[in-house]
């Protein structure tokens, strides 16, 4: 369970200095033919994603943005992992988790903007950034020193990293508890959409609900959805919370991994 939001960083600002982009154009994911559409316009599946994921390629460019970020516990365990499963088993090892999946999905569809919510020291960012430079990124965190026992360096030296990894677009990191900043963004900001949408924030069964629930409305037609952590221990229930929302419906193209690691899944809106 997150901290109450008074627990706040005063390092970050909830001013938004840059307003995200109203894009005309579909995402590249989507084929339309003007006065002729046989098909959904949608031209790839949850399952691209997945399989994309969990390929030897993605795995080896996720290591080569990993050795590239401020070295910290979890981040070193993580290369280590990599890297063991890659020497053991090689292009037989199928791994996905959240890192792996953003970087598929990012490979596949060029997010224009992409939204986070669940920041703490960038790493997911830095993988989307790695093949999308100049997308717009606009994170939303609490900044709790230490959460879940591991660094939260702070708002400041995410935009740093990600400023000397290479990304030249538009990095807002809001303050606050995600279940008022978010609704607030979008309330602000109600003609945007979003390419690519990460849920990685509150873990509770009615708080990851809650942020599914606010975001979906504003992911783009052939947008992609990824939400963490669906077979962890402690919070098995977002599993049924994913399927609820978005596996069970036809709107969506849907897929999860579940084999190694705390799960993850990932969903691509087909149908408004």
């Amino acid at each position: 369970m997150l901290p109450p939001p008074t627990e706040i960083d005063s390092r970050s600002s909830n001013a938004i200095a840059s307003r995200p982009t109203h894009f005309d154009a579909d995402c590249q994911t989507v084929y339309r033919v003007p006065g002729t559409q046989w098909l959904d316009p949608v031209q790839t599946s949850a399952q691209t994603v997945m399989r994309l994921a969990t390929s030897e390629q993605t795995l080896g460019a996720v290591s080569d943005v990993m050795a590239k970020l401020t070295s910290d516990d979890y981040l070193e365990y993580l290369k280590g992992y990599y890297q063991s499963g890659r020497s053991k088993f090689g292009s037989n090892w199928h791994y996905a988790d959240l890192l792996t999946v953003l970087h598929a999905a990012s490979s596949l569809i060029k997010p224009r903007n992409y939204l986070e919510i669940g920041v703490r020291r960038g790493r997911s960012l830095a993988v989307v950034s790695s093949l999308a430079p100049h997308c717009e990124i606009f994170g939303f965190d609490m900044w709790v020193a230490d959460y879940a026992g591991m660094p939260n360096p702070g708002p400041d030296f995410v935009k740093q990293e990600l400023a000397d990894l290479g990304h030249r677009g538009t990095v807002e990191l809001i303050s606050g508890d995600s279940h008022q900043t978010v609704p607030q963004f979008f309330a602000d900001n109600p003609d945007v959409r979003f390419d690519l949408i990460n849920v990685d924030g509150d873990h509770t069964e009615a708080g990851a609900r809650a942020d599914l629930e606010t975001v979906l409305p504003k992911l783009a037609l052939g947008g992609i959805i990824v939400l963490d952590d669906i077979t962890h221990p402690q919070h098995q229930y977002l599993e049924t919370v994913w399927d609820d929302l978005i596996g069970d419906h036809p709107n969506y193209s849907s897929a999860k991994y579940r084999d190694l690691g705390y799960g993850v899944a990932v969903a691509i809106r087909k149908r408004d």
